[in-house]
């Protein structure tokens, strides 16, 4: 079932904006829109992304979902190791779709950060248990994933006779430091596509391999994105993702400066997290873009929402939600209402999180916040799947809109020729 968005509250904003004769983005939405079926794009190479749907590659996905059968069977932990596209996309997909407090394989992370009491403590939680490690990177000389895999690699070999078998790199088909001494030492090795940015990755051997270790069906997510595609090819203006694209833009070129992920569900946090890079990178360069900032609601209403509500209005938001409002505990009736709760008894959770967004939605609208709202229809892996490619779609859309190449990040650089300066790296 495809996704839907609402668009009330942005909508109302626009024509505030502009008044009723404003001329209609569709046809600009359009004609970016074919330029990225098309390939017209900045650095039109870096499709992949797209082309791989559209030409599933099934034997790919059964190797993948093998190779993680034996991780389930034969390890307590995968230890996934890689910095941006290489892990958040993975990460998310699990949180969205792992139970909490689950048993089987734990999936944990490294290489993202240099935290070092991080690192330490996580070689002693895992010493005792039988490890595997996945390390994801095209190039393999990014510091914060070659720093972890050297810690990881030293840990496995103290350990286990079979340390090679239970290393697996996802890297360059061809060239690269990682590709070079997975070769060397005949680690099993998946490939990072030509033509794949690492924030479009989450639909190749970069995200699938760790998301299928989890437990999770990485055919359904990935025929859930093809649906999305196959979707796409054949829109016209209506279509939510370019609506979602045409709006954004506008809001942009009114002034705003900022976007608000709010997720009306802890599960949906790292999508948030995963959206921030994709939009922040794709978008963010030559003085352009909206900041994306990711919140959890209601939590962080208790928190920012002050800002949300009557800060400066510089701020456009987009709700991400679950169509689910029969969900959950339901409140039962107690005898005297000692908390002031009878009110609720029979409500399901679903339905005061429901409400709690329609709430929220209205209120910001009403404090100058245009919003409009991403409703999942349920939560599960094709649907998922379908909203990664929506939102990687979108990103096109609008970074081709803006005039910039939704496919580089020349600016992420900078940090690291500064950083390998004062840490004396070789040229």
């Amino acid at each position: 079932m495809p996704l839907s968005l609402d668009r009330h509250y942005a909508a109302d904003a626009l024509a505030d904006l502009d008044g009723p004769d404003r001329p209609s983005i569709d046809d600009d939405v359009l004609a970016a829109h074919r330029r990225v079926l098309s390939g017209e794009t900045a650095s039109p190479e870096m499709l992949g992304w797209r082309r791989m749907l559209l030409d599933p590659d099934d034997a790919l996905l059964e190797d993948v979902a093998r190779t993680a059968a034996e991780i389930r069977e034969r390890a307590d932990v995968l230890l996934c190791i890689g910095i941006g596209g290489s892990y958040l996309g993975a990460e998310a997909v699990m949180e969205a779709l792992v139970p909490p407090f689950s048993d089987g394989l734990e999936v944990l992370f490294a290489g993202n950060h240099l935290g070092p009491d991080y690192h330490r403590r996580l070689f002693e939680y895992l010493d005792g248990k039988s490890v595997y490690v996945n390390v994801i990177s095209k190039s393999g000389t990014t510091l914060e994933p070659a720093l972890a895999f050297r810690l990881a690699r030293r840990f496995l070999e103290e350990r286990f006779d079979d340390a090679d078998r239970r290393i697996i790199a996802t890297t360059d088909a061809e060239k690269g430091a990682l590709h070079d001494f997975a070769v060397e030492r005949g680690y099993r090795r998946y490939v990072v596509p030509d033509g794949v940015g690492g924030r479009f990755s989450v639909l190749t051997p970069v995200g699938l391999l760790p998301v299928a270790a989890a437990g999770i069906d990485v055919r359904t997510l990935f025929y859930g994105a093809v649906a999305e595609a196959r979707d796409l090819t054949d829109a016209d203006a209506s279509h939510p993702a370019l609506q979602y694209a045409g709006d954004r833009f506008l809001f942009h070129e009114a002034g705003y400066t900022t976007e608000v992920l709010a997720v009306m569900d802890p599960r949906l946090k790292g999508i948030g997290a995963w959206w921030q890079q994709l939009f922040g990178e794709s978008e963010g360069k030559e003085g352009k873009g909206l900041f994306p900032v990711v919140l959890q609601y209601t939590t962080d209403l208790h928190s920012v929402g002050q800002y949300v509500q009557q800060g400066q209005r510089t701020l456009v938001e987009t709700f991400l939600r679950i169509d689910d409002a029969d969900a959950g505990l339901s409140v039962e009736e107690e005898d005297g209402d000692p908390d002031g709760l009878n009110y609720l008894a029979g409500t399901p959770m679903g339905t005061v999180n429901e409400k709690a967004y329609q709430g929220t939605a209205e209120a910001h609208a009403e404090g100058g916040v245009p919003n409009w709202t991403v409703t999942l229809p349920r939560l599960d892996a094709e649907t998922l799947g379908r909203l990664l490619y929506f939102y990687e779609h979108a990103v096109a859309v609008s970074g081709t809109l803006l005039d910039v190449d939704p496919f580089d990040q020349p600016g992420v650089e900078t940090y690291k020729q500064k950083m390998f300066a004062l840490l004396g790296r070789p040229e």
